[in-house]
């Protein structure tokens, strides 16, 4: 055995898998050197290093199957050079470059290429290990027999996302194996103020899943553990932890440095370093000369000479205001909107969206729905009542209280070609999940084309005694995102046709639906299937005297309004809030010449304001006085019912028509 600081059990590796596992190592250890080396320079903006931690990257990689999905991180290079990833390719990524995948819309490792089944991260860290779930339940489902596996940093693991991806995926059985890649400090912090124990690996425990320790400089350590535990788990489904022990050798990110770092320590792990130590080691067993080590120097030397003079003919990415708008949202069914036909039933609102999702279902067999309680329960207001029977267990699932796990679940099965309905009990309950809404689900088609078949359901709005977190109307925190498309039907009619068009759609939709309509609310619609456009408003009712813009609730309160006050008003109901009937707004506009926004949400933020600045921008001349805006107040939703009377934009609705009408 050579005298290497690391001892490797070399088993029955054959001399070229230990000459490619070098090799693995060696590539990106060199093109590190090199980024260093363009960082002087100013070719390059920003780099995080992987230097030293080389034996968990490639590990972990050459141990998987080709086709399954590696979640990576910063100091993840080795993973993309494993699987092979063009260098020339990589260098315009890095250097913002059309070239590149994410065409200079986003930094380093920030993307996903499913052809090298390669998702990096956002910089949020935590997140994408419910993504990896998301792939690990798409195998599960369809029975074949393939893993994922998620990188993360010991900072990473104080995520609630951390705790949240662990939960569901041991609660599911999901073959994931999740690798936390301990490298001494989060930035500046170290291990001692992140977390309170030894290792890492002990929250497998409570968890309920299998863990294990590795020491991750030891490049067959790692292979040969994750390349047994990946056969384990291909065959009998569940998820495992690794904890890698290794050290980042430089700063976080090249300006931050390393002088909090003991320099003792930083010498003592310069010992261990594993491209060194597992060189040494083939060396002495003679598996290895130093003459091929030259030869494999001198190749890859020349395949990074050759990928970089490539990418300095690349032209800076350059675009148009039409095309970066293009990209926000993937590209829906150009078809033509299933029309209404057939036989008519009454229908209350609630029922109407229990149609929707039991039709959605049977048209798309891809389509999972998840939610708390809305399994064997049905949820909480019923409407999945009776699907498990239907659908099975499989696509109908009960969830823990991990809301952003499962919308990052529910992401990461729309990489392998599900689509999902996840349901939120109540839509204040969705600032759980907030940051994969707007920071993943949102940007991950802008960012590198990947479409988030995602549809986001949301029981919302007042007037139902429920107090300040079970009556938001919380839909503008969404609105002002792109990438999201955000819809509030206010009839049973609307809402199935609507509901079903969402589920087409390959992007997020967040879908309200108003709580107090549930159950109130009734009309004949078609029992068979069909979609309302997204994006269209709809005039309820003809008027000259003044126009009434709205949705939700509100359009219930304007009609009945103006109808028992014998007001000839032009109701619109926008419908889709995004995206949002400019035209209809405008027409109706151009035809009343006053106009009111009335709407549940509060004022400050709300959609008025855009509203009311579009006419100012675009009708200015057709108006014969101000548009008036009619919300909510600007209060926390009072649990009283005489508070939330006085809360509620209803009661301010005569007032402004009145003053509107006789300016």
């Amino acid at each position: 055995m050579a005298k290497t600081t690391i001892q490797y059990e070399k088993k029955r590796h054959s001399k070229q898998t230990l000459k490619d596992l070098y090799r693995a190592m060696l590539k990106p250890r060199l093109v590190e050197e090199k980024m260093l080396s363009l960082l002087r320079q100013g070719k390059i903006s920003k780099w995080f290093s992987g230097i030293g931690q080389e034996a968990i990257s490639v590990g972990c990689t050459m141990a998987l199957e080709e086709d399954e999905m590696i979640f990576p991180m910063h100091r993840n290079l080795g993973v993309f050079t494993s699987r092979e990833v063009p260098l020339e390719r990589l260098f315009c990524q890095w250097q913002g470059k059309i070239d590149g995948f994410t065409k200079g819309r986003d930094r380093s490792f920030h993307f996903g290429t499913k052809d090298y089944n390669i998702v990096g991260m956002i910089s949020h860290l935590g997140p994408q290990l419910a993504l990896a779930g998301g792939v690990g339940l798409a195998h599960k489902l369809r029975k074949e027999k393939k893993i994922a596996l998620a990188f993360t940093g010991e900072g990473g693991t104080s995520e609630g996302d951390f705790h949240e991806a662990l939960n569901v995926a041991s609660v599911w059985q999901l073959p994931v194996i999740f690798v936390i890649e301990n490298n001494g400090y989060g930035l500046s912090t170290p291990t001692s103020e992140q977390y309170n124990c030894v290792d890492l690996a002990d929250r497998g425990l409570g968890y309920g899943m299998k863990s294990y320790v590795l020491d991750g400089n030891n490049i067959l350590e790692v292979y040969d553990t994750i390349k047994k535990l990946a056969g384990q788990i291909r065959k009998k489904p569940e998820p495992i932890l690794i904890e890698c022990k290794t050290f980042r050798m430089r700063g976080h990110e090249e300006a931050s440095g390393t002088k909090y770092v003991p320099k003792k320590l930083m010498a003592a792990w310069a010992k261990k370093d594993p491209l060194s130590n597992f060189e040494d080691f083939l060396l002495a067993e003679k598996y290895l000369t130093k003459q091929e080590i030259a030869e494999y120097t001198a190749e890859i030397k020349a395949e990074i000479k050759t990928a970089l003079n490539y990418a300095a003919t690349v032209p800076e990415r350059t675009s148009t205001i039409e095309d970066e708008l293009a990209d926000v949202y993937a590209p829906a069914d150009e078809s033509e909107a299933v029309k209404a036909k057939g036989k008519k039933s009454e229908k209350r609102y609630i029922d109407a969206i229990s149609d929707g999702l039991r039709q959605g279902m049977e048209r798309h067999d891809n389509l999972v729905l998840m939610g708390q309680d809305i399994a064997e329960y049905g949820g909480v207001f019923k409407i999945t009542d009776g699907f498990v029977k239907e659908f099975g267990r499989g696509r109908v699932r009960n969830t823990p209280l991990c809301e952003s796990a499962i919308l990052g679940i529910a992401l990461g099965m729309s990489l392998r070609g599900y689509k999902s309905m996840v349901e939120m009990q109540f839509a204040d309950f969705v600032t759980c999940g907030f940051n994969q809404i707007v920071n993943n689900l949102a940007k991950v088609h802008y960012r590198w084309g990947h479409a988030a078949d995602v549809v986001v359901r949301m029981p919302a709005g007042g007037g139902v005694a429920a107090g300040p977190f079970h009556s938001q109307t919380n839909e503008m925190w969404f609105v002002h995102t792109p990438g999201l498309k955000v819809v509030f039907p206010s009839t049973p009619y609307d809402a199935k046709g609507m509901l079903l068009a969402a589920l087409k759609d390959p992007n997020p939709v967040m879908f309200f639906e108003h709580k107090a309509l549930y159950r109130t609310l009734s009309e004949k619609i078609p029992d068979g299937y069909y979609e309302i456009e997204l994006g269209k408003a709809n005039l309820v009712k003809e008027g000259t005297d003044l126009s009434i813009i709205s949705y939700g609730q509100a359009v219930h309160w304007a009609v009945d309004y103006c109808t028992e006050n014998n007001i000839s008003a032009d109701i619109l109901d926008l419908r889709s809030l995004v995206p949002l009937d400019y035209e209809a707004i405008e027409t109706s506009v151009k035809k009343t010449n006053r106009v009111i926004v009335f709407h549940e949400d509060v004022k400050t933020g709300g959609l008025g304001g855009d509203i009311s600045a579009h006419i100012s921008e675009h009708c200015f001349e057709d108006l014969d006085a101000p548009v008036l805006r009619v919300t909510n107040l600007d209060t926390a939703v009072p649990f009283g019912q005489h508070l939330e009377k006085i809360f509620l934009a209803k009661e301010r609705l005569s007032s402004a028509v009145d003053k509107l009408i006789a300016y």
